[in-house]
C-alpha cells in the first residue's frame, strides 16, 4: 500500500486494545499505520482498557488484582497517547467499566475522578457516547449490531464498530437514495492471554487489526501474524 499524501483526510479508527491484555506487537504496529498512513483525525471505538479485575464476571485468581492491572494497562495507554496525543475516544463496555461498577454500588458518578485522570493522559484525549462524522456521513459506536452494513441501511449512513472481535470486513448495502457501507474493524488483544479463557469455545479466532478511511473510502489493516502469533512489521 502506498503512503498517504500529506492532502489526503486519513481517519484512523482503534478499537478494542483491552490493555494492558493486548497483543505485544499493538503499539509498534500503531506507530507504523501513523508511518505510513500519516491519519489526520484518529478516533478510539472503545474498549481501549480491560478491567478483566473488576469485571461484573467471575476474574481469573491468577491474573494481575485491579490495581496491578490498572498500573500495567496506564503504562500501555500512556505510550498510546505519545503517539497520539490527540484522540476521541467513544464509550464502551469494558472502558466504562469504573462507571459502572460505581453506579450498582451506588457511588455518584460526581464523586468519581474522570477518564482522563484514572488513565493518566492530557486533554487531547475526550470520550463521548458516539461520534457522527458529518463530511465523511459517518457513524461511529462501539459495536450495536454485528451486522454492520445492515446497521448502516438502518441509520442511512455509513457505520464503523468495534466490539465483535472476530469481526473483520467492510460490507456495502443500498440504504434509500444512496449507497453506504459498514465496517467492523476488528481489534488488538493477545489471544493467549488469560483474560480471554472465555474465548476459547469460540470457533472464530479474534481478527487482529484496525481500519481506516482515506478520502471517504473504508480500508481495513491487518496486523499479519506468523505461526508464533508475532507481527511481520508491514501493515
Amino acid at each position: 500500500m502506498s503512503k498517504s499524501k500529506s492532502k489526503d483526510n486519513v481517519i484512523l479508527f482503534i478499537s478494542d486494545l483491552h490493555a494492558p491484555y493486548n497483543h505485544k506487537d499493538a503499539i509498534a504496529f500503531l506507530a507504523k499505520i501513523k508511518e505510513v498512513y500519516k491519519p489526520t483525525k484518529v478516533i478510539n471505538v472503545g474498549d481501549e482498557v480491560d478491567y478483566h479485575a473488576m469485571s461484573f464476571h467471575a476474574s481469573d485468581p491468577d491474573l494481575d488484582s485491579a490495581s496491578v492491572e490498572l498500573i500495567k494497562a496506564r503504562a500501555t495507554i500512556q505510550q498510546l497517547e505519545r503517539l497520539y496525543p490527540v484522540m476521541e475516544l467513544v464509550n464502551s463496555n469494558h472502558g466504562s467499566m469504573v462507571y459502572r461498577k460505581a453506579k450498582v454500588n451506588g457511588m455518584p458518578r460526581h464523586v468519581l475522578k474522570g477518564y482522563n485522570e484514572i488513565l493518566g493522559v492530557g486533554e487531547g484525549w475526550t470520550w463521548t457516547d458516539d461520534i457522527f462524522l458529518k463530511k465523511e456521513n459517518i457513524f461511529v459506536c462501539h459495536g450495536r449490531k454485528k451486522n454492520s452494513e445492515a446497521y448502516a441501511k438502518q441509520m442511512g449512513c455509513n457505520v464503523v464498530q468495534g466490539h465483535f472481535h472476530e469481526d473483520f470486513r467492510i460490507g456495502y448495502t443500498n440504504a434509500p437514495m444512496k449507497t453506504v457501507w459498514g465496517m467492523n474493524v476488528g481489534c488488538l488483544i493477545d489471544d493467549d492471554s488469560r483474560a480471554y479463557a472465555y474465548n476459547k469455545v469460540n470457533p472464530n479466532a479474534p481478527m487482529i487489526g484496525t481500519g481506516i478511511v482515506i478520502n471517504g473510502v473504508p480500508r481495513l489493516i491487518p496486523m499479519n501474524l506468523d505461526k508464533k502469533g508475532n507481527w511481520d512489521g508491514e501493515c
